[in-house]
């Protein structure tokens, strides 16, 4: 999984009952836009993370094609 700053960033609820959590990539920190991800929750909330499986990136360019 690769981010490039502004991309945003789709957490689904792991377990029945959780809910979505949407954000915007601040910083990458890994090596070509490689995790971990520093990220801006929609609650404001900010936290480095480390994308799992339930994880989907939305590219700035993404959305203007959909």
């Amino acid at each position: 999984m690769r981010a490039e700053v502004g991309s945003r960033i789709r957490i689904h609820g792991a377990r029945v009952g959780n809910s979505e959590r949407h954000g915007e990539v601040l910083e990458t920190r890994g090596e070509d836009g490689g995790p971990p991800y520093l990220v801006r929750f929609d609650d404001g909330a900010e936290s480095l993370i480390f994308p799992g499986p339930d994880c989907e990136l939305e590219h700035q360019g993404d959305a203007a094609k959909a």
